[in-house]
């Protein structure tokens, strides 16, 4: 049952509704009684979120990222605040960090500055505990919660994401079959996003009958000059790889700086995959082959999502975006 419903029972306009629900003077009583009757008679419950364009709205969203100097994320603080400022709302941005504690104190701060929806940047912000996201479970009651490449199964809570799983099975895929045996996987964190990655990864090895090792599997931190060590670490130690796969593209330009250094002919020696296609994938030499999350599709759906939730509208509790591989100069498919 939802506002569509009562709209069409009452024979009025979803505005009209809207304005009853709000308390709007301008609808007359006659309607007004008409529409209370329908609501009754129909057992709805006006959602809170229909309200948001109607009064007692701060016309303010709030953002949450955990680090707003990462390219991928400063890029979606870019797109959704370009998105809503055109849907006629403010924004108030939180770099929380990585800190659980830090997350959900800013997470009330917003809370208390009255924001009408609060977005969650990033993949992060879905904890593998349960019990550690009760807390934007609960608030999500009240307020709508848009998560940005995350997914939690909440009422009120809204999911537009990447298929990150797809996206990376395609590519190990690719390298495979372009005569790849030995396949190095980085990645960065232990995340809603990353645990779909490397279980795409690890999903195309076992279909093509390579097997999975996980002295092939290492985390690093989100860190060029890291990654390059740890690779120049591994190769040193005996570990033989004939490609690298990462979760994000600074990691991917680790691996550029580690072939330079041992002299690998890129990409007919030494194969590498970053993600994102960030500016970074283009500021090396060779120019990293990257898989394109779409960035500015997963925000501008992101807040017409938010918009449909303010508007009354049946939304997709979860919108999934493809992924493409852009075939740069690290790779030889």
């Amino acid at each position: 049952m939802n506002i569509y419903d009562v709209s069409q029972q009452a024979g009025v306009s979803i505005a009209t509704v809207s304005r009853v629900l709000n308390g709007n003077p301008n609808v007359s009583e006659k309607t007004r009684t008409r529409v209370m009757k329908v609501m009754d008679e129909l057992g709805y419950t006006p959602n809170v979120f229909a309200r948001g364009l109607g009064l007692n709205t701060m016309k303010t969203i709030g953002i949450m990222c955990s680090d707003s100097s990462d390219p991928y994320l400063a890029n979606a603080i870019y797109f959704l605040e370009r998105e809503l400022r055109s849907n006629g709302y403010d924004s108030i941005l939180c770099c929380t960090g990585t800190s659980l504690e830090n997350k959900r104190q800013y997470f009330e701060l917003l809370l208390s500055k009255r924001v009408d929806a609060i977005i969650l940047a990033g993949s992060k912000f879905v904890e593998m505990k349960d019990k550690d996201n009760a807390y934007i479970i609960e608030a999500a009651k009240d307020i709508p919660v848009m998560l940005v490449n995350g997914c939690l199964n909440a009422p009120g809570i809204y999911s537009t994401v990447c298929d990150d799983y797809t996206a990376m099975y395609q590519a190990a895929e690719m390298l495979i079959r372009s005569g790849r045996r030995h396949i190095l996987y980085l990645y960065t964190s232990y995340s809603y996003s990353g645990v779909n990655k490397l279980q795409g990864y690890k999903d195309a090895l076992d279909a093509l009958g390579i097997p999975v090792r996980e002295e092939l599997i290492h985390q690093c931190a989100k860190n060029l000059q890291d990654a390059k060590e740890l690779l120049l670490s591994l190769s040193g130690s005996g570990l033989t790889f004939d490609a690298v796969m990462t979760s994000d593209d600074s990691l991917a330009v680790g691996a550029v700086k580690y072939a330079h250094a041992k002299g690998l002919s890129i990409p007919d020696d030494f194969s590498i995959i970053g993600y994102n296609n960030s500016i970074l994938s283009y500021c090396t030499d060779p120019e990293i082959s990257s898989i394109d999350t779409k960035i500015e599709a997963l925000c501008t759906t992101t807040v017409n999502t938010l918009m449909g939730v303010f508007g009354g509208n049946n939304v997709p509790g979860k919108t999934t975006v493809a992924a493409d591989f852009i075939q740069k100069q690290t790779t030889n498919f």
